[in-house]
């Protein structure tokens, strides 16, 4: 097979995609240009292996990643704060009226409109409270950051502070239009709306599986259905073959389950091993999780006894606190806290039904030969 540089191109083309599911032209001239370039083999090969989306127009590329459950990730706020269920509302409200805003609008319009539209949908707001103002200003920077609306005077972030302050919008329509997976006007309520977008064909089993892998970095056997895992164990060579062609991720295989690799280090919102303090503790305490718990391959998790990720980051903070972040060192429990979430999202812990600690066995992949991390953490730092 020839091709060489334009399949590299068009695998790049297709990770952009991946990592930046809305590619604007004016941001990002050279992605958006590959993209259109290959967009008919793209939109195929997206369609017919993980059953997205995508549309390319002149102005943006934008790719649907319907059904994606569990392996789906928070919107996050500029402060990288996970959105809360406020920020949701409001962004979904804002959504549903900039369809139909002028494109120049006054932000005090926008926020009356919105308010509006909520009584209509029988949304409470409440009153007009520091807090219900934050979140607007959350959804509308994640608008903002989106493109799909641009600050011509004025600030949208003062306006969490002060409800006086205004600031001239301009709001790009097709891109607010091209946000939504489904359009507004085919469902009749917020569940049906979630249902429509997230919902996959249930004969479809390999567009559920690819999209696990491809979208989360550590699929569990135990984590799939009995088709799921049958499916899986039957083609995972010929699955490795067609993520390195498409996508350049190396798929390695194991007992427990399947990880993803990327070479790269690019298609991730969340890097580990990583460094600051935050990150250095994490890496620790889960080698040391390790060597306590001694995760067998043949189970893909371990239960952790209450308190024991506690007991092993206060250790920590006892032998290397110099150095490390002094809010940290003052408040312990926000490091302990911190670091469940890390690896938590990263795939190494997990939370059951009850909330207990699971550590899962690929965790073991992090944890260096004699329980030895510091050569770990000087290559972090390079």
């Amino acid at each position: 097979m020839g091709g060489g540089v334009n399949d590299d191109e068009r695998r790049d083309a297709a990770r952009l995609l991946l990592g930046t599911p809305l590619v604007l032209t004016e941001r990002d001239p050279d992605g958006h240009r590959s993209i259109r370039r290959h967009a008919d083999t793209l939109a195929a090969m997206f369609r017919n292996y993980l059953g997205y989306r995508l549309v390319v127009e002149a102005q943006f590329a934008r790719l649907y990643k319907a059904g994606l459950g569990s392996a789906g990730r928070p919107l996050l706020r500029r402060s990288k704060a996970a959105f809360s269920p406020r920020d949701y509302t409001y962004l979904a409200l804002l959504c549903a009226v900039l369809l139909t805003s002028r494109q120049q609008v006054l932000l005090s319009t926008v926020v009356a409109d919105v308010r509006h539209a909520a009584a209509e949908a029988e949304v409470d707001l409440g009153d007009d409270t520091l807090t219900e103002r934050r979140a607007l200003v959350h959804a509308l920077g994640r608008l903002i950051e989106w493109g799909a609306v641009h600050e011509d005077a004025g600030t949208v972030a003062e306006f969490a502070d002060d409800p006086e302050k205004e600031a001239l919008l301009w709001i790009e329509h097709e891109i607010v239009r091209n946000l939504l997976a489904i359009p507004l006007r085919d469902v009749e309520s917020p569940n049906e709306l979630i249902r429509a977008a997230t919902e996959t064909d249930p004969d479809s089993i390999r567009h559920a599986v690819r999209r696990r892998i491809v979208e989360s970095p550590v699929v569990l056997v135990d984590q799939l259905s009995e088709s799921e895992r049958l499916w899986l164990r039957q083609y995972q060579r010929r699955e490795a073959q067609i993520l390195e062609e498409n996508f350049g991720l190396h798929l390695e295989i194991r007992l427990e389950g399947v990880m993803a690799l990327d070479p790269q280090d690019e298609l991730t919102d969340q890097r580990f091993p990583r460094d600051g303090t935050l990150g250095q503790a994490a890496l620790l305490a889960v080698a040391e999780l390790v060597e306590r718990l001694a995760p067998d391959a043949g189970s893909s998790t371990v239960s952790v006894p209450d308190g024991e990720l506690s007991s092993v980051v206060s250790q920590l903070l006892t032998e290397r606190a110099r150095g490390w972040s002094r809010e940290y060192v003052d408040h312990p429990e926000r490091l302990v806290a911190d670091a469940e979430d890390l690896l938590v999202d990263v795939g190494l812990l997990e939370r059951d039904e009850r909330g207990a600690l699971q550590l899962r066995a690929v965790a073991a992949r992090f944890a260096p030969e004699h329980g030895d991390v510091t050569a770990q953490l000087a290559l972090e730092e390079v």
